[in-house]
């Protein structure tokens, strides 16, 4: 690197100032964001992916580990970060680390109120990392980063009001708006999938009944596969036999990988996962009338198997349909780094700052050096 480490110390102490991040929303068009590249890190359940994105959404480099257990210390996933961090500057110069976080995050972009898979409570984790990396930092939620990445680079470009819907273990989602991610007033914007849809309906962890994610999701998805398996069901006997009678190995990418075989069963189950996604998105269009829903996530993997029954389903049940314009629904096209892209490109609307913070610390270096450098003349010379 060419400034990230030489230069992130004042003379004379080890510590580099924590840079912050510009205030609570983005104040500088990604038209105008400095064509740097930066890091973006995707924190879910399982994985911590980190990748260094340049400024047309291209990858340079992308690393990966397993996310530190859940019931260890928030800083052991810090320290996690940070690793991934300081090994992809050694050989980029990176300006600045956006993070996608698989929990709700305040208002302000600094702290993770909660995330389900990770010992996450409040925790200030911007500035935690903003003290430990001589780079501005942005935290934000992952499908709000995911949905910047479609918009910017992926199935959203072009649209002026686009709601995303991740399907993966739950369902999660975003909004956009004249190029402005809606995190509403405390942050937690978005949470589509705990929109009650069955009155005492499927418990769901939130501790409700009936959400959403409940009948639309990949947990819907397999936990009916279980069922109809467990119990010996005729229609199930093709993914028995699959799986040799082991029903806890069901899957969902096992299930697609079935219905695109033709497994008769299989299809079914993403019908019907499709036609509560069309159900929902049509409650969703009623209350935000965006031209546009990207559907991503694992689950989304299906394609036409599920996103066929849900434009279906969308039209049956849409609001006033035959009278007004409807949204258009596609699958996202990015895949599983869009959330890694879209929290790189958001941090370089911040990456400035770094920049700006950065030359004058280099030319105060600089300024110190000939002023010890005439000392010395003039010393010599007396």
């Amino acid at each position: 690197m060419s400034t990230y480490r030489d230069f992130t110390a004042p003379i004379g102490s080890r510590r580099a100032p924590v840079l912050r991040t510009v205030g609570t929303r983005e104040r500088r068009s990604h038209l105008t964001a400095p064509r740097v590249p930066t890091v973006g890190i995707d924190i879910g359940g399982t994985k911590v992916m980190a990748g260094v994105v340049d400024a047309d959404g291209n990858i340079l480099e992308k690393v990966r580990t397993e996310t530190p257990d859940k019931s260890k210390s928030p800083k052991v996933v810090e320290d996690t970060i940070v690793e991934l961090v300081l090994d992809l500057s050694d050989r980029h110069d990176v300006h600045a680390v956006g993070i996608g976080a698989a929990g709700w995050v305040d208002a302000d972009r600094n702290r993770v109120l909660f995330a389900p898979h990770l010992s996450w409570r409040n925790e200030p984790l911007r500035d935690r990392l903003a003290g430990r990396l001589a780079v501005p930092v942005l935290v934000d939620n992952d499908a709000n980063s995911a949905a910047w990445a479609e918009w910017r680079f992926g199935a959203g470009r072009g649209e002026d009001h686009l709601v995303m819907i991740t399907l993966g273990t739950g369902i999660g989602g975003a909004i956009l708006e004249d190029g402005q991610v809606k995190r509403g007033k405390y942050g937690v914007a978005g949470e589509f999938g705990h929109m009650q849809v069955v009155p005492g309906g499927h418990r769901c962890p939130c501790g409700n009944r009936g959400c959403w994610e409940q009948y639309s999701s990949g947990n819907a998805l397999v936990r009916e596969a279980r069922e109809l398996a467990a119990a010996d069901s005729p229609v199930a006997y093709g993914i028995i036999e699959h799986v040799k009678g082991n029903i806890g190995d069901i899957s969902g990418p096992m299930i697609t990988e079935l219905a695109r075989e033709g497994d008769a069963m299989c299809i079914e189950l993403l019908q019907d996962i499709g036609q509560w996604l069309g159900v929902g998105i049509a409650n969703l269009a009623a209350a935000l009338d965006p031209s546009c829903f990207v559907i991503g996530g694992g689950v989304s993997a299906a394609d036409d198997l599920l996103i066929g029954p849900a434009r279906d389903a969308f039209r049956r049940h849409l609001t006033g349909r035959g009278y007004r314009p409807e949204a258009r629904i596609t699958r996202a096209q990015l895949g599983p780094e869009a959330g890694m892209v879209g929290a790189a490109d958001l941090a370089r609307l911040v990456a400035r700052r770094f920049r700006r913070a950065n030359r004058r610390r280099v030319e105060r270096y600089e300024r110190y050096e000939r002023y010890v450098e005439a000392r010395r003349s003039s010393q010599d010379s007396a």
